[in-house]
């Protein structure tokens, strides 16, 4: 019953900034920690950003600097705000979510479909 749905990808000009957005609906008791990845044609999903469920954060060494990654408790909703952006940033982004579901006791990983972003002139 749980999902987690991405929205705000597109095309973006080289220096121009981009905000994701990801939710979660369903059966959820409580979401520890919400990753953003992403994935390049060819190329394997590699992470982006962390967001614990205080707040801490920590980064890709790629990213650090140009992205921030926040999210919104009460919405079981995290954002990824993207600014001086590359060429090399062009893949899908994915969102992660460690997520308890009501009338469990173990926590799983879930996964978003998935946005594309292209940062193209």
């Amino acid at each position: 019953q749980v999902q987690l749905v991405e929205s705000g990808g597109g095309l973006v000009q080289p220096g121009g900034s981009l905000g994701l957005s990801c939710e979660a609906s369903g059966d959820i008791f409580n979401i520890r920690d919400m990753n953003w990845f992403r994935q390049e044609p060819g190329k394997s999903r590699q992470w982006v950003a962390k967001i614990t469920r205080p707040g801490e954060t920590t980064y890709a060494d790629s990213v650090r600097g140009r992205f921030r990654i926040l999210r919104d408790n009460d919405r079981n909703a995290v954002y990824l705000q993207m600014n001086s952006l590359k060429p090399e940033d062009t893949a899908v982004y994915y969102c992660n979510a460690r997520i308890l579901r009501q009338r469990s006791d173990t926590y799983t990983d879930y996964w978003g479909q998935g946005t594309p972003v292209t940062v193209s002139s």
